[in-house]
């Protein structure tokens, strides 16, 4: 199976369909990437403050997969962003990881109150130009928070990764990537199991419709969206169960019914506000 790529505005391709390791502990996480790249998976997305980056890049150096079929991610965390400490970060990630770049490295959070988001996005963009991420992009960011890293230094992130699923949909951060050329990616793109989403009508019925489960019904609607997604399991059937999503597409009509979960104030969020994390 060969998952459809998304073009970067840096040039760059990365799949649209990746494999998550949020939560993975780390003594679990070179299996579970084993594992993914064993179904098929070969854009891996991980981060610092996950603590597993040492698992993820076990994992890909007794693979036997060729770096260059890789799509690797790691992302900056916040108490790294001020002063010169982006550039030890990436480091000690590269480190952990056994690789000399990442496809594409992300600052995680804008934490607002320490204000140092946009000294990360400088540093990150030396960081592009030194060699070391092929890519750059932001996590969690806000239009707000979009708006000052291009005014401060005319660089747009590739791609900004949001809470994003049905009930919460981001409109405003969707209509700044369509105007600005960055592409968005899916965390939590199933709800994190906070709310009964499989349960929707708008998902069994399109779930029904296709004779597949609702997260699979789910995972095409990121995908026909144009979103990029990275599903996170540590069970290998489901890792495949979620992989297996190329053979079927929803209609119109299905699409602007699961659009349609969204109620459009915000309530729909489960994990933190970015204008509130700090």
């Amino acid at each position: 199976m060969t998952v459809p790529s998304v073009k970067l505005n840096s040039g760059y391709d990365i799949p649209q369909l990746g494999f998550g390791v949020f939560l993975v502990p780390a003594d679990e996480a070179e299996k579970a990437v084993s594992e993914a790249l064993e179904v098929g998976y070969r854009h891996i997305d991980t981060a610092a403050i996950y603590r597993n980056e040492e698992g993820v890049g076990a994992a890909i150096a007794s693979s036997g997969v060729p770096r260059d079929e890789l799509f690797v991610t790691t992302k900056l965390w916040n108490d790294q962003q001020a002063g010169e400490k982006p550039h030890d970060a990436i480091r000690s990630s590269l480190d952990k990881l056994g690789l000399d770049h990442v496809d594409l490295y992300l600052t995680h959070w804008p934490t607002p109150e320490r204000d140092t988001y946009s000294n990360a996005w400088q540093k990150l963009i030396e960081i592009r130009d030194a060699g070391l991420t092929r890519s750059i992009g932001v996590s969690n960011h806000l239009p707000e928070h979009l708006d000052r890293l291009v005014a401060d230094t005319g660089v747009v992130p590739a791609v900004d990764q949001i809470e994003l699923h049905p009930a919460l949909q981001q409109s405003n951060v969707l209509a700044w990537a369509e105007s600005n050329g960055m592409k968005i990616e899916s965390w939590g793109p199933l709800g994190q199991g906070k709310y009964p989403l499989f349960e929707h009508p708008a998902v069994t019925a399109a779930a029904e419709a296709h004779g597949v489960t609702p997260a699979q019904a789910v995972l095409r609607w990121h995908l026909q969206r144009g979103f990029i997604v990275f599903p996170k399991s540590v069970r290998k059937e489901r890792m495949a169960e979620n992989f297996d999503v190329f053979g079927f597409e929803l209609t119109a009509s299905e699409i602007e019914q699961i659009n349609a979960i969204d109620p459009g104030d915000g309530s729909g969020r489960v994990g933190s506000h970015p204008l509130e994390f700090n």
